[in-house]
């Protein structure tokens, strides 16, 4: 094929429904297409990512996923074709939109891999189910609605239940299932809105029946393969991604498999898929029937967890069918000798667990149904489902690591066993473990679940395990232990059951030689040698043997969480490249099948392994690596420190903590130490306490005076976190919030109100600071920086601030020994600059400084780490025009949340925008966000009483802008006195007509600006905020940032088109 210019679209920031998973396919395509000699240009506006590090293609813009915006780029890049099927939904539907718009049709760009007509063909409902009418597969009863009307009509005649599906919608988003006319005539409304196309597929319930996936490969020459089967534990009614998921398939007869098998290839051959894809089915156990339920044309998210389950690079070889190539013309690069054609065979078990964010939204509808709520998930590797289950358990990243005593009555564990949730597997092991899982108690466990007997069983042995060695809490004898050990129970599970110090197991059974082997993903159940080296753990096998040679450990960040993020996974991979070219082996332990670091090949060695320090220990036993690195891997990695410090010196190991010692890395993130060692330095603090009881929390911050900041000590992402102004307030919070004790403190700290706060990205070799960039937080000071959005340099802050900034950020790099990377909070009330956080390790922002100065910071960091000096970088790194960054938020995907911003990180993505000015940048990261601001129309202005003084300039300008304004009555009245025209909207608890909310839903309203305190925001503002997010009204509830838009749109967006600029260092 002759060389080509190839535009591939990524798939945006992230969101719940579309995570990491596209930013590791998207970088597998461009790794492949750039091999193949084609000239690759990436577009993307998520600066988190690696996929749009400068190195990933030969050209790469972070520009909003719009079609006037890849029309500019198509414009100035002429390139040959595009390959939509790699950037999730987002990609697929661009190019459809692309195409609709004549913008391919007119630079004359070939869509690779699979047609449009068969994407419409798939994402289309009414066209799909008659597709598969046409070849005799079998699909449930249905009806295509356009309108709420015409889906109550379908219903009639489908009889309730009946489930809700949007066209072209990504993780279910829109989709339900509706048990009345009342629920149905919310989820319609709510799905047309939506759909990109206004259509619904109304489709008869076949709740509870088994639901299971294959992952398909196809060339164009019609050579397919099954890359792998997989199986939900939880049945239909749950959305895939919401669910447990095993692979292989477990519970599927031999003459039922190879049925569904021979289904899922008819149906991709017949849609005319070229590339990867998956096929959903489910399946009635009793009467052996299957449906078809729907098929992704695309690589999706359980393309990711097949990929890492057989270590088959999926996206990899779909580009390559993309442009052409053969399946038996390509190789599979585990074994090295046998082809892509080749179907993997696995002798494992492979789990993936997701990971939901509701220790943080502990008000939210933890129910889940056919629309997605998880942020991340978690795979795990055993020779047993047990095995792979509990390391499962162990990878997640939440509670203890194992399952934790639940003291519910009968009844109520009952009740959440039958409607999913969150907590159905601890429920499931609490409800089992008061019978000791006697077989009457499996059996009703699997009517109130609707899962198949065979997991239910097998949680059960495990539950039986538990309660033996809870029997036998002062000596354990070799034969439990061992079985335990096979089944996946983690020291720290033992220790818990016993009474005995985790070190303690850990010693018995190092006696007793109980030790796991290492065993390697080889795709093709050990019948050739593999090539790649990818290794799992296990306590129910032999050990594989491997060259090591001087190989340093990089920590990464599990499961993708609220406040925790793809960030983290950009800096392991650039941690990976630093530690190559200084001339050692790279070696990541990490559980996230989402993500880059744990590609085949990302690493000389990846260990798939849960991020506890039990797993650590075992693989420092195996590697005895020169080094390892924690400042990589988020919170996560940083709180193993002083375990692994301890170990290491224990087990008289060379290994090397790479980076800030763990006594410095200690003293940055505990209060009491930090407080001493800045006021010894001269360096202001707000005034802080620490307090060990409820009482003393009181007392402090009644001592400090409100507002006070309240949050757990170390935690992440602000959880727990609030700003409270009165006694009142803080009871409150105690009571919902946090118990404070002696082990778990709570700290609290004088809030600087109106403060301008301000994040600082460093990395230091221990004598050179290098400023990687000051950002100014646009929001308010009280809204966590990572919900902020951003801007650098900062705007409203004096050269002299500036220097003092600088000044204060290197001496706190030096007085904290920082190597590495560092970030600090600061923030500046009455011209004076204040720490607020220092943080010892690569932060979230990293990236986005990175990607805005052309300076590769983790790579530097890393390098400073292993000991190289950062004489040739510039000590204050400087910058071109203006870089934004701005959150985004999955609102729609949880109910029962506040869109409000506060101290507690709410977000799940970001967005960035680069320009000249402000204005442009700004402009573009919102675009880039999906949040656009309107240039013209009606703008409602609803402002509390606390923040009407401030308010009439905003109102002013947006007058002047050409904005025609409505406002609530008090608003208005406030306005009036200004001498600014307003119509008067009434207020929801007035209950007359025209609310606010007929005005939403009549589309009179482009903008909400609605800035809340008080009562009333936690009842008016909230029905108004959510119907916004469902109706796709643009809102804002900070005043800086509606200044900020609105000063943007006085500013406006010039033509600035420019790709990321790369600087050799």
């Amino acid at each position: 094929m002759d060389k080509m210019r190839i535009l591939v679209p990524g798939a945006g920031p992230i969101i719940i429904g579309q995570a990491a998973e596209f930013d590791y396919s998207g970088s597998q395509c461009c790794s492949a297409l750039r091999e193949a000699g084609h000239t690759v240009v990436l577009v993307n506006s998520n600066p988190a990512t690696i996929q749009t590090d400068p190195e990933t293609a030969d050209i790469v813009y972070i520009e909003p996923m719009t079609v006037e915006s890849l029309a500019r780029i198509i414009e100035k890049e002429k390139p040959d074709a595009i390959i939509p099927g790699m950037g999730g939904q987002t990609g697929l539907n661009l190019t459809v939109d692309l195409h609709k718009a004549g913008v391919l049709q007119k630079h004359g760009m070939k869509i690779l891999g699979t047609s449009l007509e068969s994407i419409e063909m798939a994402e289309d409902r009414d066209l799909f189910r008659k597709k598969m009418v046409e070849i005799g597969e079998p699909v449930a009863k249905s009806g295509i609605a356009q309108t709420v009307g015409q889906s109550l009509k379908l219903a009639e005649k489908l009889n309730y239940p009946v489930v809700v599906r949007p066209a072209f919608t990504l993780g279910g988003t829109g989709g339900g299932i509706a048990y009345d006319e009342n629920e149905l005539d919310i989820i319609a409304g709510r799905g047309l809105a939506l759909s990109p196309v206004k259509q619904l597929l109304i489709e008869e319930s076949i709740l509870g029946w088994l639901e299971f996936e294959f992952e398909v490969l196809r060339d164009e020459d019609d050579n397919a393969i099954i890359v792998c089967s997989m199986e939900n534990l939880d049945p239909m009614g749950v959305h895939t991604g919401e669910s447990i998921v095993v692979a292989p398939a477990l519970t599927l007869p031999d003459t039922a498999y190879q049925k569904l098998r021979t289904s899922a290839l008819k149906v991709v051959r017949s849609l005319g898929i070229v590339g990867g894809c998956n096929v959903q089915f489910a399946y009635n156990s009793k009467t052996e029937d299957y449906i078809l339920i729907e098929v992704n044309p695309r690589v999706s998210r359980s393309s990711a967890l097949a990929s890492k389950a057989t270590g088959v690079p999926i996206a990899r070889i779909a580009s390559m069918l993309s442009i052409g190539h053969k399946l038996h013309e390509l190789p599979n690069r585990v074994t090295g000798n046998t082809s892509a054609a080749f179907e993997p065979s696995i002798d494992y078990v492979v789990i993936k667990i997701p990971r939901w964010p509701f220790d943080k939204f502990k008000l939210a509808d933890r129910n889940l149904g056919t629309q997605m709520k998880s942020t991340g998930e978690t795979m795990a590797i055993g020779r047993s489902f047990e095995e792979a289950l509990m390391k499962g358990w162990r990878s997640i990243g939440q509670g203890l690591g194992y399952p934790e005593t639940i003291k519910w009555k009968k009844e109520k564990l009952e009740d959440k066993l039958r409607v999913p949730n969150d907590q159905r597997l601890t429920v499931i092991w609490n409800y089992l473990k008061r019978r000791n899982a006697s077989p009457r108690r499996i059996q009703r466990t699997c009517e109130l679940t609707d899962f198949h007997p065979f997991f239910i069983e097998r949680i059960g042995e495990l539950v039986k395990i538990e309660n033996k060695l809870e029997k036998n809490k002062k000596n354990i004898p070799k034969n439990i232990l061992l079985k335990a050990k096979h089944n996946g129970f983690s020291d720290s599970h033992i220790s818990n059951l016993t009474g005995k110090k985790e070190e303690t197991i850990r010693n018995q059974r190092k006696r007793m030689n109980i030790t796991s082997s290492f065993l390697m993903v080889d795709t093709c159940a050990g019948e050739f040698e593999a090539k790649t080296p990818y290794f799992y753990s296990t306590y129910a096998d032999q050990k594989t043997k491997y060259k090591i040679e001087k190989s340093i450990v990089i920590l990464g960040s599990g499961p993708i969480r609220i406040g925790q993020g793809i960030e983290f996974d950009y800096s392991t991979v650039h941690g990976v490249q630093a530690v190559r070219k200084a001339g050692y082996e790279a070696v990541v332990v990490n559980n996230n099948p989402e993500t880059v670091s744990t590609d085949f090949d990302a690493s000389d060695r990846l260990y798939f392994e849960p991020l506890d320090a039990e797993s650590i220990f075992e693989i420092l036993d195996v590697e005895k690596p020169y080094g390892i690195i924690l400042q990589l891997g988020g919170q996560t990695a940083v709180n193993l420190a002083s375990k692994v410090e301890k170990y290491i010196q224990k087990e008289k190991l060379k290994t090397k903590i790479l980076g800030t010692r763990v006594r410095d890395m200690d003293a940055a993130e505990d209060r009491g130490k930090c407080g001493e060692l800045m006021r010894k330095a001269g360096i202001k603090m707000p005034e802080w306490a620490i307090a060990k009881s409820s009482n003393e929390v009181t007392s402090r911050a009644e001592e400090i005076g409100f507002p006070v900041l309240v949050r757990p000590s170390f935690v992440l992402g602000g959880r727990g976190m609030e700003i409270v102004h009165n006694d009142k307030q803080l009871k409150k919070y105690l009571r919902l919030e946090t118990h404070a004790t002696p082990e778990r403190p709570v700290l609290v700290d004088k809030f600087l109100e109106g403060a301008i706060e301000l994040d600082v990205d460093l990395i230091s070799d221990g004598k050179n600071v290098v400023i990687g960039a000051i950002m100014e937080q646009i929001e308010m000071a009280g809204v966590h920086s990572g919900d902020s959005a951003c801007v650098m340099p900062p705007q409203s802050i004096s050269k002299k601030l500036e220097k003092e900034v600088i000044r204060i950020s290197k001496k706190v790099a030096k007085e904290m020994r920082i190597i590495g990377a560092a970030n600090l909070q600061l923030a500046i009330k009455d011209s004076k600059v204040f720490l607020l956080e220092a943080n010892p390790r690569a932060s979230r922002t990293l990236p986005f400084v990175s990607k805005s100065t052309g300076y590769p910071l983790a790579r530097l960091a890393v390098r400073a780490m292993l000991g190289q000096k950062l004489n040739e970088i510039p000590k204050i790194i400087k910058m071109r025009g203006a870089s934004v960054k701005v959150p985004t938020f999955s609102w729609l995907k949880i109910t029962g949340l506040d869109t409000v911003l506060g101290p507690e990180m709410k977000s799940t993505g970001e967005a960035m925008g680069h320009g000249p000015t402000f204005g442009t940048a700004y402009l573009k990261a919102m675009k880039g966000g999906n949040k656009t601001i309107p240039t013209a129309g009606t703008v409602f202005l609803s402002v509390s009483n606390k923040l009407k003084l401030e308010f009439g300039d905003v109102a002013q300008e947006l007058r002047e802008l050409g904005f025609k304004l409505i406002a609530t009555k008090g608003t208005a009245a406030h306005l009036r006195k200004k001498g600014i025209d307003s119509e008067v909207i009434w207020r929801i608890s007035d209950r007359k007509q025209p609310d606010i909310l007929s005005v939403m839903r009549n589309k009179r309203v482009d903008l909400i600006i609605n800035l809340p305190t008080g009562k009333r925001a936690a009842t008016d503002g909230a029905q108004m905020r959510r119907l916004a997010v469902e109706l796709g009204i643009p809102f804002i509830t900070t005043i800086t940032g509606a200044k900020a838009a609105i000063n943007s749109l006085k500013e406006g967006e010039t033509e600035y088109l420019e790709p990321l600029k790369k600087i050799k260092v």
